[in-house]
């Protein structure tokens, strides 16, 4: 016999439980009773049952992707053969999508094209966690990187981090202009730790590592108070696209 999962057939069960109990009342105690228990049985399942839905719900996991792989046409998303991302394009961020954690079959499929896949991968999302999927390298080898995202700052401050996914630019160091380093020798598909800010705009520049070549000037980056940030080097040094940023709220 099939057990039953919803609140509501729950409450229902403890409903009619109740009415037996209620016409057992005067003419027979023994079967009152026997029938309030079983109303009370199935009012305490329905809540618990809604104790442990709500306690999933705030467990929820929140994925966002960003198609960082140049030579691709847009992209189609699949979670479990089901498409939650239409028509992405080059260096663009997807919306965040909740999700209950477990594991999943990621598939990629140019736009509108459901027959040759660029990409089958399996990944597992853990309870209460927040991730950017990314594509790298190209269409004839697409690869997913998964990084973990912290979106939580302290009231009134910011942070941000760098994720380095530009093929052919080497280690990279992150330095306000004309100044210091404070992001050293970052490695190609490296996330760097995030860096806690006073909320402000500043020039900033990234370096070839370990030294005082400028390999991209990034003038006026502002972070807002109680904001996290991650900004990704996309395209390439000597080729084209051309190296440039995707920046991304947290």
């Amino acid at each position: 016999m099939m057990k039953e999962r919803n609140i509501s057939d729950y409450f229902k069960k403890a409903a009619m439980y109740d009415l037996l109990a209620q016409f057992y009342k005067y003419s027979s105690p023994p079967f009152h009773i026997h029938y309030y228990l079983k109303h009370l049985k199935y009012v305490n399942k329905a809540i618990t049952l809604g104790q442990t839905e709500s306690g999933l719900r705030q467990r929820e996991s929140v994925i966002r992707v960003l198609h960082a792989y140049y030579d691709s046409p847009n992209i189609d998303l699949y979670l479990n053969g089901k498409r939650i991302i239409k028509n992405l394009p080059f260096k663009n961020v997807s919306k965040d999508f909740p999700l209950a954690p477990g594991k999943y079959q990621v598939d990629i499929y140019p736009a509108g094209n459901m027959i040759d896949s660029i990409l089958n991968k399996k990944v597992t999302i853990e309870p209460g966690k927040s991730y950017t999927l990314t594509t790298i390298n190209h269409v004839k080898r697409i690869n997913l990187l998964i990084f973990e995202n912290l979106p939580d700052v302290p009231a009134g401050e910011s942070k941000v981090r760098f994720i380095h996914l530009s093929p052919d630019t080497g280690n990279l160091d992150i330095a306000v202009k004309n100044r210091d380093v404070i992001f050293p020798n970052i490695t190609y598909k490296q996330a760097t730790d995030y860096l806690g800010l006073t909320p402000m705009t500043v020039d900033l520049e990234a370096r070839a590592a370990g030294s005082k070549n400028i390999i991209l000037s990034m003038p006026k980056l502002q972070f807002k108070a109680n904001e996290s940030y991650t900004i990704v080097f996309v395209g390439f040094a000597d080729e084209s696209p051309e190296l440039q940023i995707v920046s991304i709220k947290d």
